[in-house]
């Protein structure tokens, strides 16, 4: 009993430590790139580059975790090599084509999702026993993304006003790095991994790959509610990859400093909390569906308001976003559970989770050469971005419920 508990406290200190460091790592990449090299569009391409490939390898790696029986050596050795190419990402910015650097962002990118534990829940570090549910652990591991969303962004950006941004990006490479040793330590699994908090693999260790990554689109195709949640969420995140990249400029703009606009995400992940908070207490105020759909409205007018200028008006708008952000989720994971089939909801989280993350990557892409030329122009595209989920939510009205199936090992 003691090794259990002392197995689940180093994994919680370690995935902590490690979703700090890949919270931090984004804004931190995005003001070295500026920094470095002057150009928002390069900078937004960089964190194009990082984000979107972490959508592909999400679902691979999560799947090769299904399979180990030592998901923890594969763990550690995720992070390890994260934290390095995020070394060799920094150390390329302005030195090499920018092509290259991109590429090496790419590669990096693949090992995101899996180094912060993104792709996977909460390994099991020893059998359920019976009385002795899991919950409590799985309450504590989700509230290290929460913690991590604060700190990470704010260390991002006190570090780089501080020191540098370069420094930023070394400090969240060490981060990612350092918990490489509780990774290790993790235990066999001696029955299935839990690949989500979510529920139970769909798959036998023994599936290809292509059919367990497969199975999760197939999954959302096929049903119009998962569709179209996945769809305004996907809009909604590619709205808040085209704000995270402009809000290094927007502090610029408004103190004087790009980092206190990548410390402002911290700012969002505060107000997703504390709206979270009050969901929780009062669960049944408003339906997950209609979250769903009124979330993408608020978070329009509040990047119209951060439009406007000032410091003031650029963190409420933050705040809203946040406000709008983190209900949001929570419904997303609610209709996911009620609607996903049982055997495929952990395909269906995690190839939802990684359309989410291409639609930010392309949100940021898009969001950088557009900033250059009028910061306040890339800032409506974005309400407008957010403001289309709307539409598209009642477009895509389901004509029934889906038929429940559970997928074949």
């Amino acid at each position: 009993m003691a090794d259990r508990h002392s197995s689940s406290r180093s994994y919680l200190v370690g995935a902590l430590v490690a979703r700090t460091g890949d919270d931090m790592a984004g804004p931190a990449l995005l003001l070295a790139a500026l920094a470095l090299t002057g150009s928002a569009a390069g900078a937004s391409s960089l964190l194009a580059a990082v984000t979107v490939s972490a959508a592909i390898g999400g679902p691979v790696l999560g799947a090769l975790l299904d399979r180990s029986p030592r998901p923890g050596r594969l763990l550690a050795g995720a992070l390890v090599l994260y934290a390095a190419g995020l070394a060799v990402v920094l150390g390329g910015l302005g030195r090499v084509p920018v092509a290259v650097t991109l590429l090496v962002a790419a590669v990096t990118g693949l090992l995101d999702r899996i180094s912060s534990g993104r792709a996977v829940g909460r390994p099991r570090t020893a059998p359920d026993r019976p009385g002795r549910p899991t919950a409590p652990a799985n309450a504590l591991d989700a509230m290290t993304f929460g913690v991590a969303g604060l700190a990470g962004p704010a260390l991002a950006g006190g570090v780089a006003e501080a020191v540098g941004a370069p420094t930023a990006v070394v400090v969240s490479a060490v981060l990612i790095a350092a918990a490489a040793p509780a990774a290790w330590r993790l235990p066999p699994v001696s029955g299935p991994v839990l690949a989500s908090v979510s529920g139970p693999p769909a798959m036998s260790r023994a599936a290809p790959l292509t059919r367990v990554v497969a199975s999760g689109v197939r999954a959302i195709a096929g049903s119009r509610s998962l569709a179209r949640a996945t769809l305004t969420s996907v809009l909604s995140c590619a709205a808040q990859g085209m704000m995270t990249a402009c809000l290094p400029l927007l502090g610029e703009r408004a103190v004087g400093g790009a980092g206190f606009g990548a410390a402002l995400l911290s700012c969002a992940a505060l107000s997703a909390l504390l709206a979270n908070a009050v969901l929780a207490r009062y669960p049944h105020a408003v339906a997950p569906d209609t979250v769903l759909w009124a979330a993408p409205l608020l978070q329009a007018a509040a990047l119209g308001l951060a439009a406007a200028g000032g410091p003031v008006a650029l963190v409420v708008a933050v705040g809203v976003v946040g406000l709008a952000e983190g209900p949001q989720l929570t419904a997303l994971f609610a209709v996911r559970h009620r609607e996903a089939p049982e055997g495929l909801r952990t395909q269906v989280f995690t190839t939802g989770a990684s359309l989410k993350i291409t639609g930010f990557a392309v949100g940021a892409a898009v969001a950088g050469p557009l900033a250059g030329r009028s910061l306040t122009g890339a800032l409506l595209v974005a309400a407008g971005t957010a403001a289309l989920a709307v539409p598209a939510w009642f477009a895509l009205r389901p004509g029934g419920r889906p038929a429940r199936t559970t997928a074949r090992a």
